[in-house]
């Protein structure tokens, strides 16, 4: 090879490359571009959302959706300006689609799930639930998962799917909940009198509801001698807050009131 021939190649190969390269910058400008106007887009779209006073939950939702259908069609249309054949690109997406389907039917499911979700609303954004086994806050919910954020700040991801296959509780549906404890006491002790400063000492208790009222009712008896179920009523977010502070209360108004001790009666056995 001479060097007449390398200098020939050069020449020829040059107008390519330089093509080539006003191409790469032209795609990357566009890649920009696109995706700034799809970050604008979503919060424009996100800010209309917030005027219309529509649920955080759906604003997540199709934001999502929205934003993946942006991304996809910024994809293709860089993939044409490269002169790749849209039409069969997305043919063979098709095909993949439907062979990731077949492989993936329950990410599918999860979708639908969700779909599903969107439309029944068992729970939105900021709802303490319990779903899919796990129970926390509903931080998203998702395409394919609902985020939640349990009581110990751990981050759980669950399959949309797994959640409409079970029971969901949601917590927060109703402006209050129950709270339910137990006080055991001796068989000698006067039964009437604990329930009365029972019922007083825990309605000081903060956060807990003035309508309804404390309870503090006989529940059982059993070998130790009466029970009694105590149950004070708060919101959702006073929940383990009123349930700590009346079982200290209710250890203090038992204790202060000189009330014996509950122990196993001992069995006397025939000689």
């Amino acid at each position: 090879m001479d060097k007449t021939q390398i200098v020939t190649w050069i020449d020829q190969a040059q107008p390519i490359l330089v093509a080539f390269g006003l191409k790469l910058l032209g795609a990357i400008a566009v890649f920009i571009v696109g995706r700034w106007l799809i970050n604008l887009v979503s919060r424009l779209l996100g800010a209309a959302m917030s005027r219309q006073n529509v649920d955080a939950t759906v604003q997540r939702y199709l934001a999502s959706l929205i934003s993946g259908a942006l991304n996809i069609t910024l994809i293709v249309a860089i993939l044409g300006y490269f002169g790749v054949e849209t039409t069969s690109f997305a043919a063979l997406v098709a095909g993949a689609g439907v062979a990731i389907g077949a492989a993936w039917s329950g990410l599918l499911g999860n979708f639908a799930s969700g779909v599903f979700m969107l439309v029944l609303r068992p729970y939105q954004v900021g709802d303490y639930v319990q779903i899919g086994g796990c129970e926390g806050t509903v931080v998203e919910l998702g395409i394919f998962g609902t985020s939640i954020t349990a009581p110990d700040n751990v981050k759980t991801v669950i399959g949309n799917g797994k959640v409409m296959a079970n029971d969901i509780k949601n917590y927060s549906a109703h402006p209050y909940r129950r709270v339910d404890l137990v006080a055991q006491l001796a068989g000698s002790a006067d039964v009437h009198k604990a329930i009365a400063l029972l019922k007083e000492a825990v309605a000081r208790v903060p956060n807990i509801t003035e309508s309804p009222a404390v309870d503090v009712e006989i529940i059982e008896f059993n070998e130790f001698g009466p029970r009694l179920a105590v149950r004070p009523y708060c919101a959702t977010e006073h929940y383990w807050q009123v349930y700590f502070n009346t079982n200290r209360v209710i250890a203090d108004t038992l204790g202060a009131g000189g009330f014996p001790v509950a122990t196993r009666p001992v069995k006397v056995y025939p000689v």
